[in-house]
């Protein structure tokens, strides 16, 4: 029972903790949270079942083509919620995000209602038994890929050029223009990378259970967002971290004492570790200059 309990946690948590990594990605550069990001990873979701069931495209094919469209929609969001308002108050920033937020689940309720839509990947369902243990190839592909990504980011991020201008610019953005670095490029990018990694989250939520809905960026948003600050908001590890623990903690929670409680164990356990270390578990404290 706690083996399966914590095989289950684990693939919910990898999803949380690929959404997480778009909200720590963007506060850790420009220090502003996208409330967008739950709705953006949405849109990825619908992208998805639109190609496989509207034009009826393989999953295989569909899959990059909804991740790169969310990544476009990610950099489109940018370019005209924040961008323009990059350096006014961070209560308009706030308003802004809430703004593109409340457009984009209209949005999808208006093109495919409000109804819960079945999401049907073609891939079948087949399960392992390993004594008392129960594990079915949708788990594997869902903590299989979810690794494989947030392994690729770290990889991207720390050895790579691009990589060395987002940590540049995520260090001082001011800085960051005096050595020629083009940030706005990089910002849109950071944008596009973590919008194609929610999308990525919502097409592994389609396919673990088989169910999607318009407002469905509200729960795993917000659940994605505590997974950020538990693990310290503007850490890439910080957020794979999170992202884990949110989801071996509800799981647990569901299990052991009640379902109904799901969302409290969450939520419950990021206000248990933030008293005791408010940066997060690997965030750093910042000190302020005057």
């Amino acid at each position: 029972m706690f083996t399966q309990q914590l095989i289950n946690g684990i693939t919910v948590g990898g999803i949380y903790a690929l959404i997480a990594l778009g909200y720590s990605m963007v506060y850790g550069i420009l220090r502003i949270v996208n409330f967008a990001h739950g709705d953006i990873f949405m849109m990825g979701t619908f992208l998805g079942l639109f190609f496989t069931q509207s034009l009826g495209m393989q999953f295989y094919i569909a899959f990059p083509l909804s991740a790169a469209a969310t990544a476009f929609i990610g950099i489109f969001v940018e370019k005209i919620a924040y961008r323009p308002i990059r350096i006014a108050d961070k209560l308009a920033v706030l308003i802004s995000a809430l703004g593109v937020s409340i457009f984009l689940q209209n949005l999808a309720q208006i093109i495919w209602g409000t109804e819960t839509h079945a999401f049907k990947s073609g891939i079948e369902v087949s399960t392992f038994k390993f004594g008392g243990l129960i594990l079915s190839n949708i788990q594997l592909i869902v903590i299989f890929l979810s690794c494989v990504l947030m392994m690729g980011l770290y990889f991207v991020v720390n050895k790579t050029k691009i990589g060395v201008a987002m940590r540049a610019t995520s260090h001082n953005l001011n800085s960051a223009k005096l050595i020629g670095i083009n940030t706005d490029r990089i910002i849109s990018f950071t944008f596009g990378i973590g919008s194609a990694l929610a999308c990525i989250a919502g097409l592994l939520v389609g396919i673990y259970y088989d169910a999607v809905f318009p407002i469905m960026g509200y729960s795993y948003g917000l659940k994605a967002f505590a997974a950020a600050i538990l693990g310290g908001i503007g850490s890439i590890p910080g957020a794979m971290v999170g992202g884990f623990v949110i989801g071996i903690v509800e799981t647990f929670g569901a299990a052991y004492i009640s379902a109904g409680y799901r969302d409290a164990f969450a939520f419950g356990i990021l206000i248990i570790v933030l008293i005791f270390r408010p940066s997060g578990i690997l965030g750093k404290k910042l000190v302020e200059k005057v």
